[in-house]
C-alpha cells in the first residue's frame, strides 16, 4: 500500500511538472504568434495533452482534482487565450507567474480597458464573479460606448451576497453538520438509499465549500490573489436559473459564459432572435457541461459511459429554458414565495441527481463511503474530526487579521509573487 501511494505521488508530481512545462510553452506562444487560427493550432497539442494527463493517475482525489483543473478550466482558458481573450490575455499583459496561476486555478485578474490613445479609462468595477453577458450594442455616436440591451432571461444578480464575505459561523455550522453525518453513517443500514444519497450529496458539498474557503484565504494571504468561490449558498436557490447560474459551481459558470454561452448567443441572436438565441445558448452550455462531466466520470471510474450523466444535464438545461419561458410569460403577475420555490428547486435537482447522476458513479465502483474517507469516515476518522477546530481556527485567523476592510472585494492586486521558493509551491496542487 505504501509503495502504491509513493508511485501515485510520483505520477502526480510528473503530471504537474508537464502541466507547468506546457503552460510555459503556451506563454511563449502567446508572445510570438498572432491571435486566431495560428495560435489555436499552436495550443491544440497542449489541450490534447491535458485531456490525456489525468489517465496517469488512479487516486480518486488526485485524479479528480487534476482533471477538473487542467482538463476543464485550463483547457477552456487556453481556448480563450488562442483568440486573445481574458483571463490569460489582459492589457497590460500579466506576468509569467500570474499566467501559470490563472491558467491552473480559478483566478480572475481585472484590468482597466484602454482608450485609443493608450491611456487607461476609468470604469466602474464590475462583479468578477458574475461578468455581464456580451449582449451589448454599439452606440451610433461613439464606437467605444456601449449600452446594455434588455435581457429579461438573465436579470442582474446584484442582490446576491459576495461569496467571499461569509462569516466564520457559516463554516462552523456546516462543520457541525458534517460531524453529525459521520455519526449517521454508523446506522446507514437502517436508512433508505435515497435519504443516504442526499446525505452524501450534502456531505460532499459542505466539505468542498469549507476546503475551498480555506484555499481562497491561503491564496490571498500568501500570493495576494483572489480565488474565485466555488459556491454561493446553493441551498438558498429560489429557481433553477439561480441555482445553476449564480450559486452552484461558480468556477465552471464563469468559464462557460465566455466560451459557450456568449459566442453561441452572439452568433444566433440575429437569425433566431433574443429568446430562441438565449434558449439555444443555455442548452449548448448544459450539453458541453454534460460532455465534460462524462469525461470526468470516465477518469474516475475508467468504465464505458452509459450517458445517464448526459441525460441529467440535458434535463436540467431544458428545465431552465422552460423556467425562463414561464417567468417571461407570467412576469410579475404571479410570484412564487421563496418558501415554496426554494424546496421545489432543491428537490428537483437532488431527485434527478439521485436518479441519473449518482448511479453511474456507483456502477463504476466508486463507493461514496470511500470517496468520503478522506473527509472523516474511515481509519482516520478520529484524526479528521480532531482537525476541524484547527482548520476553522486557521480560517478565522486569515479572515480576521489579513482582510483589508477598505479594499475592493472585486479588485485583484497585480503585484509581484513572493520570491520564497516554498511559497511558489502553493501554485501546485497538494
Amino acid at each position: 500500500m505504501v509503495e502504491l501511494a509513493a508511485d501515485e505521488m510520483k505520477n502526480f508530481g510528473m503530471v504537474w511538472a508537464l502541466v507547468i512545462v506546457s503552460l510555459s510553452y503556451s506563454f511563449i506562444i502567446g508572445k510570438i504568434t498572432p491571435k486566431g487560427f495560428v495560435r489555436l493550432v499552436a495550443v491544440l497539442p497542449i489541450i490534447s495533452l491535458f485531456l490525456a494527463l489525468p489517465l496517469n493517475l488512479t487516486s480518486i482525489h488526485l485524479c479528480g482534482f487534476t482533471a477538473f483543473l487542467i482538463t476543464w478550466l485550463a483547457n477552456f482558458k487556453l481556448l480563450l487565450f488562442a483568440f486573445n481573450e481574458p483571463p490569460l490575455c489582459c492589457d497590460p499583459p500579466i506576468s509569467f507567474a500570474h499566467f501559470l496561476a490563472v491558467a491552473c486555478l480559478p483566478i480572475s485578474i481585472q484590468t482597466s480597458p484602454k482608450s485609443k490613445d493608450g491611456t487607461n479609462t476609468e470604469q466602474k468595477p464590475q462583479n468578477k464573479y458574475y461578468p455581464p453577458h456580451k449582449n451589448l450594442q454599439k452606440s451610433p455616436n461613439n464606437q467605444n460606448a456601449y449600452r446594455k440591451t434588455p435581457n429579461k432571461s438573465y436579470p442582474s444578480p446584484k442582490y446576491l451576497k459576495n461569496p467571499s464575505e461569509k462569516s466564520l459561523w457559516n463554516y462552523i455550522v456546516k462543520a457541525i453538520v458534517v460531524a453529525i453525518f459521520l455519526q449517521i453513517y454508523d446506522h446507514s443500514q437502517q436508512i433508505p438509499q435515497m435519504i443516504l444519497w442526499i446525505i452524501y450529496f450534502l456531505h460532499i458539498f459542505f466539505v468542498l465549500e469549507i476546503v475551498s474557503a480555506l484555499l481562497a484565504k491561503l491564496t490571498k494571504f500568501f500570493l495576494g490573489l483572489h480565488l474565485e468561490p466555488q459556491f454561493n449558498e446553493p441551498l438558498l436557490s429560489t429557481s433553477l436559473r439561480d441555482f445553476w447560474g449564480r450559486r452552484w459551481n461558480l468556477m465552471v459558470t464563469s468559464i462557460m459564459r465566455p466560451t459557450v454561452f456568449q459566442p453561441i448567443r452572439g452568433l444566433t441572436l440575429r437569425p433566431l432572435g433574443p429568446v430562441l438565441a438565449t434558449h439555444l445558448a443555455v442548452t449548448a452550455a448544459f450539453v458541453v457541461s454534460a460532455v465534460m462531466h462524462e469525461l470526468l466520470f470516465f477518469y474516475l471510474g475508467r468504465v464505458r459511459p452509459t450517458f445517464e450523466v448526459t441525460w441529467f444535464f440535458l434535463l436540467q438545461g431544458v428545465s431552465v429554458c422552460l423556467e425562463i419561458t414561464v417567468k417571461d410569460y407570467v412576469g410579475k403577475r404571479w410570484q412564487v414565495p421563496w418558501w415554496v420555490s426554494c424546496p421545489a428547486t432543491l428537490g428537483w435537482v437532488v431527485v434527478t441527481a439521485c436518479w441519473l447522476l449518482l448511479p453511474p458513479l456507483l456502477r463504476a465502483g466508486i463507493d461514496f463511503k470511500l470517496l468520503l474517507c478522506a473527509f472523516g469516515k474511515g481509519p482516520f476518522c478520529s484524526e479528521t474530526w480532531l482537525s476541524f477546530p484547527y482548520f476553522l481556527a486557521l480560517l478565522a485567523y486569515l479572515n480576521s487579521e489579513h482582510d483589508d476592510p477598505n479594499s475592493e472585494n472585486n479588485t485583484i492586486p497585480d503585484r509581484k509573487l513572493p520570491s520564497n521558493p516554498g511559497l511558489q509551491q502553493l501554485f501546485l496542487p497538494i
